[in-house]
């Protein structure tokens, strides 16, 4: 488990914190939502992830990518949950590079990974049909057509849907499982409808009537779909759960210093033991999911066949752990912590919506749970 950076990864962190400080602070989501742009997210700074090698963290180096494991990639999302900064990294580089890394023939891999490598095209993955996460339960279909397959179905909550080149779709095909297909999004029967979401990030809905895909579409790895799905999934758990810890330690370090600053009845209200108290127990709190998400990224370097484990334990904890700190941030701002003029507002939205993304404290508990007996 790693507690202690190494010196690339304290420079790699560190010149993330410079970056999207100086050039996506909070103030860069605020001008994205208040001007509705049509992406919902900044090309130009986009391009620039790419410089930095952002998108292709997780991307072989064979096909032009970093080679980099989940450890770097948290380190990057701790710092974008700082920063509230909107991209599609989390669904492009982290989720869908992981699903084709580990389902995709090499093929395919060297036909699509590049690009997602440089940035060229962004792709996301398609899986939930219902209000909750809930990725067993697929009744969208594939069936083959000739040579290539027809796709019908609903998928809704798809990350920066709207702006995804390629789709990964799951889907039950003409046998029991479950199947992976990479959709092109402009592909004719592929309807999707932009969702502006609570904390001004993009989601889509999208609808598959008869979209005909060809054969090369179908994710032919060595890899079992069902393990694929697995493995994407793991990688954006533990990349949200990430990114909830550096949020949560933003909320925390600014209350601190309100708490510093803020005078009633003559004395700053950090000297109240009541406060005191429950800054405290936060900052226990935040450590807890710290370890627990350092803990899911090196098992998950290491393809450890318990890093399930280990990732429900990370997101359920960073759930619970960022809704404590959005909620104390609010409460010990008093009044003006539930204005739109004060950040903190912003930090709780996303906290509820990364808490959602891809399973709740109480779905990854229940895994945990079931799969021990409990």
């Amino acid at each position: 488990m790693v507690f202690v950076l190494t010196e690339e990864q304290t420079l790699l962190r560190d010149s993330a914190r410079n970056f999207l400080a100086e050039r996506a602070p909070v103030a860069h989501l605020r001008q994205m939502r208040d001007k509705h742009d049509a992406d919902g997210f900044s090309r130009a700074l986009w391009k620039s992830f790419v410089e930095m090698g952002f998108t292709g963290m997780l991307v072989p180096e064979a096909h032009g990518g970093l080679g980099l494991g989940h450890t770097e990639v948290g380190l990057v999302m701790q710092e974008i949950g700082r920063n509230l900064t909107v991209s599609p990294l989390l669904a492009s580089s982290v989720v869908a590079v992981s699903a084709l890394v580990h389902g995709a023939d090499e093929a395919q891999q060297a036909k699509l990974l590049p690009a997602l490598a440089r940035g060229e095209r962004i792709a996301t993955l398609a899986v939930d049909e219902a209000s909750k996460h809930q990725p067993d339960l697929v009744e969208s279909r594939a069936k083959r057509v000739g040579a290539g397959w027809e796709l019908s179905g609903r998928k809704t909550f798809v990350i920066d849907g709207h702006v995804a080149d390629w789709l990964i779709v799951v889907a039950r095909s003409d046998g029991p499982g479950l199947a992976l297909f990479v959709v092109p999004r402009d592909a004719a029967g592929v309807e999707v409808e932009r969702v502006q979401m609570v904390d001004a990030h993009n989601s889509a809905r999208i609808r598959f009537d008869k979209a005909k895909v060809g054969a090369d579409a179908l994710l032919a790895g060595a890899h079992d779909a069902t393990v694929t799905l697995q493995a994407a999934l793991d990688a954006g758990r533990a990349a949200a759960a990430a990114e909830m810890l550096g949020l949560a330690d933003e909320v925390f370090t600014r209350t601190v210093a309100y708490l510093k600053e803020r005078k009633q009845f003559d004395r700053r209200i950090g000297e109240f033991q009541a406060l005191q108290h429950r800054a405290a127990m936060l900052y226990c709190d935040i450590e807890l999911a710290r370890a627990a998400i350092a803990h899911a990224s090196s098992r998950l370097d290491a393809r450890a066949n318990d890093a399930w484990i280990a990732v429900a334990i990370a997101k359920a904890r960073a759930g619970t752990s960022v809704t404590r700190a959005v909620q104390e941030g609010v409460q010990m701002h008093g009044g003006m912590g539930m204005t739109d003029e004060l950040d903190m507002g912003l930090f709780m939205k996303r906290a509820r919506v990364l808490q959602e993304m891809f399973g709740d404290s109480a779905f990854h508990a229940n895994r945990v749970a079931v799969s021990r007996n409990y």
